[in-house]
């Protein structure tokens, strides 16, 4: 009688998870306006793997391919929030997992005011752009470094930066890194 009382109590206190992706395995969550991910398949064999990161073939974006650089990120680590003014990020993840939260500040946008959530992993490898104006942070959290090729629309002005932050514990931003290290 005592366990059930316990039981109605804590249940009383929880909440239930909601669905996250269809009986497929289709994710539910919806993409920021103007966001396109697109799959990575890596082919293998006994000598090794292949995988391709980009192709204008696809039309996954309409600017051309023309600045590609790499960067990583240390387990328990988050970078962000950075927005861009004048290009837009296709990131790819070689290696690792991370989240990748954008916020939409857009007006105009159809999903101004939401944060979309999207895991990347070197276990299912995408190419995932992110629009102008749209505020994004990095989260590492796996347990190795994470690898990631961007191949922004601009290549980077080192005189003129086009890189604005605001700090990971914004209040600004209705998400938050409980367990994360770093910032901008």
């Amino acid at each position: 009688m005592k366990t059930d009382s316990l039981l109605t109590l804590t249940l009383g206190a929880a909440t239930r998870d909601r669905q996250m992706v269809t009986p497929e395995g289709a994710p539910l969550a919806r993409l920021t306006e103007g966001v396109r991910v697109r799959e990575l398949p890596t082919h293998a064999d006994a000598r090794g793997s292949v995988q391709e990161l980009y192709d204008t073939r696809w039309d996954l974006h309409p600017d051309p391919l023309v600045f590609a650089y790499a960067f990583t990120l240390r387990p328990g680590f988050v970078k962000g929030w950075n927005l861009h003014k004048e290009h837009e990020d296709r990131y790819a993840v070689l290696q690792g997992e991370m989240d990748l939260v954008l916020f939409d500040p857009r007006a105009n946008s159809s999903t101004c005011g939401e944060v979309c959530r999207i895991v990347l992993s070197e276990h299912h490898r995408r190419i995932v752009t992110i629009p102008t104006d749209v505020w994004h942070a990095d989260y590492n959290f796996g347990d190795k470094d994470v690898l990631v090729v961007n191949f922004p629309t601009k290549p980077y002005d080192h005189a003129n930066p086009d890189k604005y932050r605001l700090p990971i514990d914004t209040e600004l931003i209705p998400y938050s890194f409980p367990y994360a290290k770093g910032g901008g």
